[in-house]
């Protein structure tokens, strides 16, 4: 069965025709998709769910299948259905699907097949039902779907990437596409069938607010004075119409092609129907990194779930709270890409990680690729993280490996956190170093938040790790008493350089406040410390203090500091003026411009020895020591 190519899909080139159509009606039995999808289990009142060690970056093996929660809304008792397929990740995308009236859900699932895709793609679906007189108004339906999606997006029996699909059938799509209007920062991309659409006045009603600059609780960024903030109808949400009821679908088509800054004019597509693509040139903030990839579609026919699923996923999106680090990106597909998954066990605990080895790693580099270590934000899966970051697109280009670490349950059964990461490092090393055709010289390690806390402390402590680290939004130096600790094991600072670069928020973390050069002393100004110290500069060494712009809305403020005798650059801090705490893939290339200057070489007796080439060693014999 074909499929939309993602990228023709992407970069506006015609797809594929369909090859099977579905409706939402059904012929399958109601005794055959109950047998098997089964009969809903209660959530209401159930334990939650205990650690499953034998499963890693897996929900509880307890919690997959097919549940249903129940809702008070208004005295009156409302259901949601979840169906988490036998192989969910933890933090997995989920489709949230509003089904049309008059149907039974457990056949829904399986008649239309979400039941299957689910399972294939090894992800959860979150179902919307209607109350027992079907579907009521989007305006009245407010109540139900805010408490059944609060539900679904912080709860303790599962978790979810964080950003979602949507897909609404028949009189079940407006109650869905409002809570997408009211919500479009969480919304990756958007389906509706056979809908109505919305009422111009409920549209209006949310088009003209604002995003300001509050933060999901990391302080607050403060604008610039004239600066237009974003508004709700300037959020680019890739939306596609099947079989629209073209009478009264009017508005909110409108609304989406102006939210996704589309052309005036459709062109023809053979699966999506008529198109209107984002234009070039779009001055968007959600698409600042990624360029023009959204759309809006109308396919006057019925489409299949399988084709429904190949639009949606073509997405992927992050950042659920603060608009100006929010971004639309391309997803990465595994399948097409090589990218495999694997486990090892690490001090009794079994450990997830992916690794990416790029087509281009052999062609730059033949059997010496250089390897990056990824290590996530606290609660960020190795597939989470793959995603928000877009590391893979970096990698593609510039031909490195990379090695992204899976955390370890950690507060609750449904998530993780970073444990055992010196012994994980050491053991995903050699692994790493023995399967794959690796330049030992130029190993790097990132990470974001936790995970930068990770690469830091390890540069301090064991700098012969790696050439060079750059990380984001969490800096990290020796305490009083000259050590860092990992794992809870306090080790001493080598007081060794090693080449460093850190990227954070103007509303990041409070002990990140300011600059290096205001009143305020902080973890900030004692990373900065540290390594001027063992660099033997001084913070005066800067290249300029007001630091170098860069970037969309000069949204970049960088600081560098060079090694006295070479000139190289060794340190190195930017503030990104317009982001919070959570990461943006706009900065993953400016760390990788940061780290593929460098090499290191460790001798037997531990001493290091580092190399800088202005060509990032594409030029034989222009590498000069540090």
């Amino acid at each position: 069965m074909t499929t939309i190519d993602r990228r023709r899909l992407l970069q506006g080139t015609a797809g594929i025709a369909v090859t099977a159509v579905l409706t939402t009606s059904t012929s399958t039995p109601a005794t055959a998709s109950a047998a098997t999808v089964g009969e809903p289990q209660p959530l209401d009142g159930r334990p939650f769910p205990a650690y499953d060690y034998t499963r890693a970056n897996k929900l509880p093996r307890e919690m997959t299948g097919y549940w249903t929660k129940s809702f008070d809304i208004a005295g009156r008792t409302r259901t949601a259905k979840v169906y988490i397929s036998p192989e969910t990740p933890i933090r997995s995308y989920y489709t949230v699907i509003a089904v049309p009236d008059g149907v039974d859900t457990a056949e829904f699932l399986h008649s239309s097949r979400w039941r299957e895709i689910a399972d294939e793609r090894e992800e959860g679906l979150f179902i919307l039902e209607p109350g027992p007189d079907g579907w009521d108004s989007a305006e009245d339906e407010t109540g139900y779907v805010d408490a059944a999606i609060s539900f679904y997006q912080n709860n303790r029996y599962f978790s979810i990437f964080g950003l979602h699909y949507l897909v609404g059938y028949a009189r079940g799509g407006p109650a869905l596409e409002a809570w997408a209007v009211a919500h479009p920062l969480r919304v990756v991309s958007q389906v509706y069938i056979d809908s109505p659409g919305l009422s111009a006045a409920y549209l209006a009603s949310y088009a003209a607010r604002e995003f300001g600059g509050q933060t999901d609780g990391y302080l607050p960024v403060e604008f610039p004075k004239g600066f237009d903030l974003a508004r709700y109808d300037e959020t680019p949400v890739p939306t596609w119409y099947i079989n629209p009821d073209l009478r009264t679908v009017t508005a909110s088509l409108s609304y989406w092609k102006r939210a996704n800054d589309t052309v005036a004019s459709g062109a023809r597509h053979d699966t999506l129907g008529t198109v209107y693509r984002q234009r070039r040139g779009s001055d968007r903030w959600m698409t600042s990194h990624a360029g023009p990839i959204s759309l809006v579609a109308v396919q006057r026919r019925p489409v299949g779930s399988r084709r429904i699923v190949d639009f949606l996923t073509a997405y992927t999106r992050y950042e659920n709270f603060f608009a100006y680090g929010n971004q639309l990106y391309e997803r990465a597909d595994y399948e097409r890409l090589g990218i495999e998954v694997h486990t090892m066990m690490v001090e009794g605990f079994v450990r997830e990680y992916l690794t990416y080895v790029p087509r281009s790693a052999r062609q730059l580099w033949r059997n010496k690729a250089p390897v990056l270590f990824v290590w996530p934000g606290n609660s960020q899966t190795d597939k989470v993280f793959l995603d928000a970051t877009q590391w893979w697109k970096v990698a593609e280009r510039e031909g490195f490996i990379l090695v992204v670490i899976c955390e370890q349950y950690s507060n609750t059964s449904v998530s993780v956190s970073h444990r055992d990461s010196n012994t994980f490092y050491r053991q995903l090393r050699d692994t790493i170093t023995a399967r794959y055709d690796v330049d030992t010289t130029r190993l790097y390690s990132t990470g974001q938040s936790a995970g930068s806390a990770v690469t830091q402390n390890l540069a301090i402590a064991f700098p012969e790790y790696f050439a060079a680290v750059a990380s984001t939004s969490f800096t990290a130096a020796p305490n009083t008493s000259g050590t860092v600790t990992i794992d809870g094991v306090a080790y001493p600072a080598s007081g060794r350089m090693i080449p460093n670069y850190q990227i954070y928020g103007y509303g990041d973390l409070t002990f990140l406040d300011g600059t290096l050069w205001d009143d305020v002393q902080n973890s900030l100004d004692s990373w900065a410390q540290y390594h001027l110290s063992v660099n033997r500069l001084a913070l005066a060494d800067v290249d300029t203090v007001a630091g170098r712009r860069s970037g969309f809305h000069d949204r970049f403020q960088s600081w560098t500091w060079k090694d006295h005798h070479t000139g190289v650059p060794v340190l190195k801090l930017t503030r990104n003026l317009y982001r919070s705490h959570n990461t943006t893939a706009e900065e993953s290339p400016l760390l990788w411009d940061f780290l593929k200057h460098y090499s290191h070489e460790a001798a037997a007796d531990g001493t290091v020895t580092r190399f800088y080439s202005p060509s990032a060693f594409r030029r034989r014999g222009d590498r000069r020591r540090l």
